[in-house]
């Protein structure tokens, strides 16, 4: 069985951003760059899936600038076994992608689709959820936990009320939480296998998907500055800054 695994490449997560001085978006000059930390997730645990029998082939994908080579080599790396990039430099809004992602599923055909539930970057939580709907597949979002049986799999996800386990039907698309796994440290060595590995570059249009943006930014601004803190005497005294000032009782 194969497992398709998207991956985005994104500012690193320890990483300031900054917004540009026209609020059109986020400098990305000379900022350093990596692979989405749920990405990774879902990355480490296709690889674990191979190791446990369950899966034969473990393909990463990304979709955006030539620079997402350099994404798709770690995720090579980390044990994914080939690697297609859908190369475009216009702005991919999640639509966008999940009909990337569609097509390449039909291409592909894979047992399973596993991706981070969001990107570091907009938070959007969007992809995973079109992705399902368009290729009419069983999901479940925010996977703690992946068990394959045979013609199924097991996923426990956490809920507000503690946690559920669902039962699908394979094909089926998971998203990935931070609890799920550790992704394992990329050696040097595999690093360098990584570099010998399969990387197939497309186009939007090789897969017939129009990537128009249907949403426009209008502006980007940094949140404000939060006040500094303050200490007061007593309870009363936070009592009445809490109900007075903060509005918050």
């Amino acid at each position: 069985m194969k497992v398709l695994v998207p991956v985005k490449r994104v500012v690193d997560y320890n990483v300031k951003v900054r917004v540009k001085s026209d609020g059109s978006g986020v400098d990305i000059a000379n900022v350093k760059m990596s692979m989405n930390p749920f990405d990774e997730i879902a990355i480490e645990e296709a690889v674990r899936l191979r190791e446990k029998g369950g899966v034969t082939e473990v393909i990463a994908v990304s979709c955006g600038v030539t620079q997402c080579q350099e994404t798709l080599r770690t995720a090579m790396a980390i044990g994914a076994d080939r690697a297609i990039l859908v190369e475009t430099t216009d702005e991919l809004q999640p639509l966008a992608v999940a009909k990337l992602l569609k097509a390449l599923y039909d291409r592909e055909q894979p047992g399973l689709v596993i991706l981070g539930k969001q990107a570091i970057d907009d938070d959007c939580n969007q992809t995973g959820q079109m992705l399902a709907a368009l290729c009419d597949l069983p999901q479940a979002t925010f996977a703690s936990k992946v068990e394959l049986a045979g013609e199924h799999v097991s996923v426990t996800r956490e809920v507000d009320g503690g946690s559920e386990t669902l039962k699908l039907s394979l094909p089926a698309i998971i998203t990935t939480d931070l609890r799920l796994n550790e992704p394992r440290y990329v050696t040097l060595p595999n690093i360098m296998k990584a570099k010998k590995k399969t990387l197939e570059v497309l186009k939007p249009a090789d897969l017939g998907v129009d990537v128009k943006a249907h949403l426009k930014t209008l502006k980007v601004s940094e949140p404000p500055k939060r006040s500094a803190g303050m200490k007061v005497p007593d309870v009363a005294t936070l009592v009445s800054k809490l109900k007075n000032d903060a509005k918050v009782i």
